[in-house]
């Protein structure tokens, strides 16, 4: 089988942008549209440095400069599965715990963009106001010593400070993490913890920095044996490869401090409408995989694709999409909602992905209340009570219990697994205890139909199971309108 390689001179690519959290997405993702903008003979001063900021970064930075910074990307097309090697990273900077060679980086004057894959959580916002977090651990250090910062944050803001000494204009910081309004939480990170040791530096960022928003989207599953020998098929002794569904979808503002590539070339949507087609993406696919991951996990199905083959759970997510989620998504500019739902469907129903329950069920404590709880706030906002999705939220504290219904242990799956497995356990006899978690759940612990709807719902799963509490709701179409 044949690899695509670059069809360019990577010698004579020079660094443009530092990007900070080199795992499968974005190498499955932002490099690959600017791997195709170099295949144009366009943008090759916008070449990649590599960066990270945890232990793990540097065995992928082994890795990646081992084979001089090429990642392989397997696209898994049920038709026949294609490889090629991309070539939009040209260096991978040293990881220090101090991150002295990262900030060194960033100061450099043709360095005008700084992008993160941080996760979710990497971001110190309490999910439930929305608002910076001072009190995180990480951040009282960093704020503590600026100078030797151990978050990508604080590393920005060190960059940052040398910049403005040097008077070099200040980088775009782009967030390419599957967060709503990314780019706003990217600066509230930035700002927020500057503020904390240098007000002058914060309102200079805030003035001067841009924080683009943006909605990213592919499927980019972990990498393990199965991915390592798709690369040996291919004749590729690749540690590290990615694997990725054929789809793929960027939305940007074009709010860029000193400059960007021209990514429209290559498909990406510059657009003033980013929040419509984040609320897409986040209410219908990330939302969707909440709704089938936990009952996945729950009945211990292994694959995102069997969960799909499951006939309850594919009709539990048809009819909450349609019901609760679809209504409550605004219009997205050349986008039928309608179509959008059917191509969720067939790309969680792709067996060649093989994504598992286990990584969409991970990190429900700071998931729900981005992907979920919002959806089920706009519904009550129109006066409808959203049964199915509040028993999506019942079925996630039914998988924190840590017990699946064939009686096997589930192991840890979230950061606060264990205050999580607590809450569950006491919530199996008192339902209003895992409401009461505000971090997650905020002033719905208040709304008395909510936590009388919760309270129905999680009994409904223990008492008869999770099949039949999801052929409950699906067979049943009552008059949804809220009584209080």
């Amino acid at each position: 089988m044949s690899v695509a390689q670059p069809c360019y001179d990577r010698s004579r690519l020079t660094p443009g942008i530092v990007h900070i959290g080199l795992g499968n997405f974005h190498r499955a993702h932002m490099a690959v549209y600017l791997d195709d903008l170099f295949a144009r003979g366009e943008d090759h001063d916008w070449a990649i440095l590599g960066a990270g900021v945890r232990p793990a970064d540097a065995r992928m930075r082994d890795a990646l400069k081992a084979q001089d910074c090429l990642s392989t990307v397997i696209e898994l097309d049920p038709e026949g599965k294609r490889a090629r090697r991309i070539g939009a990273m040209i260096d991978f900077i040293a990881v220090d715990p101090s991150n002295g060679p990262l900030i060194a980086a960033m100061s450099r004057p043709e360095i005008r963009i700084v992008s993160l894959t941080v996760t979710e959580g990497g971001y110190f916002i309490d999910p439930a106001t929305g608002r910076f977090d001072p009190s995180a651990p990480d951040i009282v250090a960093d704020s503590a010593a600026p100078d030797r910062p151990t978050t990508a944050f604080g590393a920005i803001i060190a960059a940052l400070r040398n910049r403005r000494e040097a008077g070099v204009a200040p980088f775009t910081v782009l967030s390419c993490d599957n967060l709503p309004g990314n780019g706003d939480a990217a600066r509230t990170a930035t700002v927020g913890l500057a503020r904390l040791s240098d007000p002058d530096l914060a309102e200079w960022i805030d003035a001067t920095a841009t924080f683009p928003n943006g909605m990213v989207d592919r499927i980019a599953p972990a990498t393990g044996p199965r991915e390592c020998a798709m690369a040996a098929a291919f004749g590729l002794d690749d540690p590290v490869p990615v694997t990725c569904e054929p789809f793929r979808q960027w939305a940007l503002e074009d709010r860029f401090a000193s400059g960007r590539p021209a990514l429209e070339k290559v498909g990406v949507t510059f657009t003033s409408d980013v929040h419509a087609f984040e609320t897409m993406k986040i209410r219908i696919l990330n939302g969707g995989h909440a709704i089938i991951a936990y009952p996945g996990g729950i009945k211990g199905i292994g694959h995102v694709h069997d969960v799909m083959a499951d006939e309850t759970i594919a009709a539990f997510l048809d009819r909450i999409e349609t019901d609760e989620i679809l209504p409550i998504v605004p219009p997205v500019p050349g986008q039928d909602l309608d179509d959008y739902k059917r191509l969720i469907r067939d790309r969680f129903a792709n067996p060649e992905i093989a994504d598992t329950a286990r990584r969409l069920c991970f990190d429900g404590s700071n998931r729900q209340p981005k992907f979920i709880i919002p959806s089920i706030r706009d519904n009550i906002a129109r006066g409808v009570m959203p049964e199915g999705l509040i028993l999506a939220s019942a079925l996630w504290c039914r998988y924190c219990y840590g017990i699946d219904e064939h009686g096997q242990a589930i192991a840890p799956n979230d950061p606060n697994w264990e205050t999580l497995t607590a809450a569950a356990h006491e919530a199996k006899q008192n339902p209003a205890r895992w409401i009461a978690m505000r971090a997650i759940y905020g002033d719905l612990a208040d709304d008395r139909d909510v936590v009388a709807a919760f309270a129905d719902a999680l009994h409904l799963v223990w008492s008869q199971g999770v099949d039949a509490a999801m052929s409950q709701y699906i067979a049943n179409r009552p008059d949804r309108a809220r009584h209080s």
